[in-house]
């Protein structure tokens, strides 16, 4: 049977983001997950985790469409004289 569930862990490093960083994203309901078991442990359904890639791609491609993506370049800086 093919997995259908990842722990918090598992998302944080498909994302390549902290654990800290995806509890933030299920508690602020921008990626739905189960709490399971005895001691509440967070659930990301796969697919779940694959609808909210493609909406950040959306996102994303919406803001370079705009004109407002961010760049996170640590070596990126604004000289202020625009």
């Amino acid at each position: 049977m093919a997995q259908r569930f990842l722990t918090l862990a598992d998302v944080a490093e498909e994302l390549a983001v902290s654990v800290a960083q995806v509890r933030v994203l299920v508690r602020s309901g921008e990626l739905p997950a189960i709490q399971v078991g005895g001691r509440n442990q967070w659930r990301v359904e796969i697919s779940s985790l694959e609808e909210y890639i493609q909406q950040q791609y959306a996102r994303t491609r919406e803001r370079i469409e705009t004109g407002r993506v961010m760049d996170d370049s640590p070596t990126a800086t604004t000289s202020g004289s625009d």
